[in-house]
């Protein structure tokens, strides 16, 4: 079998568990794309064909069945393909491959998956281990290998401090310390780019579009954990959204615009009649676009630079509809990112009605807001956002009040979380910022057309996506 240097050393240090009985707890950190699971499948494969005779059960599992079960099934499938055992091995039950008497097993770790009865005598794998729940993993799963002493290998990469993974990965390192066995193997991305030039080039462009200190970046690439919660911008952060530029009332000819509205809600009054407390306003963004032409990594990435902004506060809906329109007219934003949760979802459908196709709604959920606060922050660590000079104005203080003042969660499923605590206000400015990440997601220069109408600027598409990457082909000597 052939693997990369860094890949060798985690297969040698595994087998040599295995095949002496020792039933030691691996912890394998390798940035995303570095090749973590390619390094599963050949291990499989390896335990596979050495005791196609004897037997002998693998079992590996992974945070959910489709589709990290279904791929990590097909990747071993191609690799006994590729070594000549087509049509030998078979698949049974939807769920395991067999070679022989051996087989692998793989199984899902999602908090109802049913997997209790099952043992493992060669290996266990934990596939992406910091998405694994503790308890499950305790309960159910580390049983399995109970009775035969069986190695365990956690694969993944870094989160925070209270996931399985690293748990796992502070455990070794103290048991290093005492015997002097490796347990743990760590391989961010600069040693993965060592063998792989290509791949270097691919994460230094992602570290200049996310910024060194994203959070995803930092997790998935430098392999460094975050903080469990605090501020959703350091200082440093909210000083590069400082700009030189004066505020403008009307637009510029030939300057190109896009805005963004998150929607506040309406006045009311408490049960007992007296005022309740005060919502949050309605708040508009409207940023000129700015492309360069290139940098040295590829295409540049649009820069945004606030131009204006207006709130209203308790506004009934109804009413707002032509304020709002009024606002946005003169501008003639090429897009126009509008909340569409709740009660603004007639709102976005009532200003599509004027703006037409270029009305973006954006529904906020769990998932769709944590894909937002990612965005942002790629915004802000390349400083591609900018507010306009200080003026006096309400919404300059109100801005840099809420940019300092929000709170970022990070979960343990790798998604976040941004708002200001009650006692800090309200993050209608925030969100509006925030918003205008997904007016230039896909942004591209306008071109002249002649009497052709310009095409729409968004094309409706999940925030954060993972580049596709060849499957590693063999390149080193096992």
């Amino acid at each position: 079998m052939k693997l990369r240097p860094y890949q060798q050393e985690v297969a040698r240090a595994v087998m040599h568990s295995v095949q002496h009985g020792s039933g030691h707890v691996i912890s394998v950190e390798i940035a995303r794309q570095g090749g973590k699971n390619e390094l599963s499948a050949h291990i499989e494969l390896l335990l596979l064909t050495l005791c196609m005779a004897d037997g002998g059960t693998v079992i590996k599992c992974s945070p959910t069945f489709k589709p990290q079960t279904v791929i990590s099934m097909r990747r071993l499938c191609d690799r006994l393909d590729d070594f000549g055992f087509g049509g030998i091995y078979q698949t049974q039950m939807g769920y395991m491959v067999s070679l022989g008497s051996a087989r692998v097993v793989f199984l899902s770790a999602e908090e109802n998956s049913n997997v209790v009865g099952h043992t493992a005598d060669l290996l266990m794998e934990i596939d992406e281990s910091q998405d694994v729940g503790k308890e499950k993993y305790t309960k159910e799963f580390r049983p399995m290998g109970s009775s035969t002493n069986v190695t365990t290998v956690h694969y993944g990469t870094t989160w925070d401090e209270s996931t399985l993974l690293e748990e796992t990965k502070q455990a070794n390192l103290e048991m290093e310390k005492r015997d002097g066995i490796r347990r743990h193997f760590r391989y961010d991305w600069q040693a993965v780019a060592r063998q792989n030039p290509a791949y270097g080039e691919y994460v230094r462009s992602e570290r200049d579009r996310l910024g060194e200190d994203h959070p995803l970046f930092r997790t998935q690439y430098a392999l460094l954990p975050i903080a469990g919660g605090g501020r959703l911008l350091t200082r440093a952060q909210v000083s590069s959204t400082l700009g030189e530029h004066s505020r403008m009332r009307s637009p510029e000819q030939g300057a190109t615009y896009v805005a963004a509205v998150d929607i506040g809600g309406e006045a009311r009054a408490s049960a007992d009649g007296s005022p309740a407390r005060e919502p949050d306003s309605t708040a508009v963004t409207i940023a000129s676009v700015e492309t360069p032409e290139r940098n040295s990594n590829g295409p540049a990435l649009p820069i945004l630079r606030i131009v204006e902004q207006a709130t209203w506060t308790g506004v009934p809906h109804a009413q707002l509809i032509s304020q709002l329109s009024a606002v946005l007219r003169p501008w003639k934003p090429r897009c126009i990112v509008v909340d569409a949760t709740g009660m603004g979802q007639p709102v976005a459908g009532l200003l599509k009605r004027e703006f037409g196709t270029h009305v973006q709604p954006f529904v906020f959920t769990e998932r769709s807001k944590s894909d937002l606060g990612y965005e942002f922050l790629s915004l802000i660590n390349g400083s591609r956002i900018r507010l306009y000079a200080q003026d006096g104005s309400a919404e300059y203080r109100q801005t840099l009040h809420q940019l300092e003042r929000a709170r970022a969660v990070y979960r343990p499923n790798q998604t976040m979380s941004f708002h200001l605590a009650e006692t800090d206000g309200h993050d209608d400015l925030l969100m509006s910022l925030a918003l205008l990440s997904v007016a230039v997601k896909d942004f591209t220069p306008r071109v002249a057309r002649g009497a052709e109408r310009p095409e729409p600027l968004y094309q409706p598409q999940p925030l954060w996506t993972r580049p596709r990457v060849a499957v590693q082909r063999p390149l080193f000597p096992l």
